[in-house]
């Protein structure tokens, strides 16, 4: 049996081939220029901190940088130890992930695997209002509700004070490790789950000896993000923790972190080129580099623990 094609038929398809093989182009040039942006971007945040962080550590020792634990850049007789800066975004960073990693997994494994598809439609929207309300709104809440609420407790701390700030950003970051550690969750095979139940296990067990380590991986990149975005917040340690940079461990007393220390200089009367004015880009260069690190130990977590069930 032969099949004739007339000609209209062979035009019309190799029309459509054309149009196809266009489509194709143009959406390979999108996302190349989608990824372009984002090295790009990059790129240019890096050159906009070099030029004035380089100018810094020509006035000022890289080893004193490093090691000093005095930050008193605008005084009269100036420190540039970053450590102060360093230990009050660590330590606030720190409590944050001791209240979003047991809330967030919690969560996260109870909407996986115990929740009804009705308490899932009902706790999901509640979880992406907590994430978009502003951290300037979590900052003026940690101030002037949680710091008198801890009061009660803890007659000593001080109006500004780590604590405060920390578990305020706990509360913040809560939805991040819930969202992302139960995508990680979800993507686990279903099968894994079906064998387990078939040899008896219970729900619980199921959770936490199959699909919790079968998802390792996943939920290590999640926590590792989770605590970048503790380390890069801005406006609750600003309004909270206070802007008095002190060498200390002691969650109850002022501190200052390296983005509140920047929003303190950016908003003052600092004179532009001075040496107060290049500490911000100094401090910005470090806050960039830990980040990086971070999101860079995240990426070979995954890649190195990856699960096999896949």
């Amino acid at each position: 049996m032969r099949i004739s094609w007339s000609s209209s038929e062979v035009g019309l398809s190799l029309t459509r081939r054309r149009s196809q093989a266009v489509g194709e182009r143009a959406i390979r040039s999108i996302l190349v220029a989608a990824t372009a942006i984002s090295v790009i971007t990059t790129f240019a945040i890096v050159l906009s901190l070099a030029s004035d962080t380089i100018a810094f550590f020509q006035e000022v020792s890289l080893i004193e940088y490093l090691t000093g634990t005095l930050w008193t850049p605008l005084f009269s007789n100036p420190k540039f130890g970053i450590w102060p800066l360093l230990t009050a975004t660590f330590l606030t960073s720190a409590i944050a992930m001791v209240v979003a990693v047991p809330f967030g997994l919690a969560i996260s494994i109870y909407l996986s695997e115990f929740a009804s598809p009705r308490a899932r439609s009902l706790i999901k929207p509640l979880l992406e209002v907590l994430a978009g309300i502003p951290t300037v709104v979590y900052g003026y809440f940690a101030l002037t509700a949680v710091t008198p609420f801890l009061r009660g407790f803890i007659p000593d701390i001080k109006s500004f004070n780590s604590l405060s700030a920390g578990l305020v950003m706990g509360v913040m970051i809560i939805p991040i490790v819930a969202s992302l550690t139960e995508d990680a969750f979800n993507a686990v095979p279903r099968g894994l789950r079906e064998a387990a139940y078939g040899l008896g296990a219970m729900r619980y067990e199921v959770a936490l000896h199959v699909v919790f380590p079968a998802a390792l991986s996943g939920v290590a990149a999640a926590l590792l993000l989770a605590l970048s975005r503790a380390v890069g917040e801005t406006m609750i340690v600003a309004l909270a923790a206070g802007q008095n940079p002190t060498f200390t461990l002691n969650p109850l007393v002022p501190v200052s972190t390296m983005t509140a220390y920047i929003v303190q200089v950016s908003l003052g009367d600092t004179p532009y080129g001075s040496i107060g004015y290049k500490t911000i880009f100094a401090v910005g260069a470090t806050l960039f580099v830990i980040t990086f690190v971070i999101n860079f130990i995240s990426t070979i977590v995954v890649r190195r623990f990856r699960e096999r069930y896949e």
